[in-house]
């Protein structure tokens, strides 16, 4: 992990396409600005984790019993 100190209005650069910028500093934490390409998400991360999990969830089967009745459906052949 690359540690760095940087002053309000002071910004580090990313792959060359992401700027981010100390836009405030408080007694509460720091505010950042993000700047990106519009195909690179940027969330905070428990939005992250929490769209992982909604993602991981939607694409489990609810049980084996629905696995395999799935596995069946989809191994029949067409008529």
């Amino acid at each position: 992990m690359l540690v760095i100190t940087r002053k309000s209005g002071e910004s580090i650069v990313i792959g060359g396409e992401i700027e981010v910028t100390v836009v405030g500093v408080t007694k509460d934490g720091v505010r950042l600005g993000i700047q990106a390409p519009k195909e690179i998400q940027v969330h905070r991360r428990e939005v992250f984790e929490a769209l992982a999990e909604t993602n991981r969830a939607a694409s489990a089967p609810a049980s084996i019993e629905s696995a395999v009745a799935l596995l069946r459906a989809q191994s029949k052949p067409k008529p």
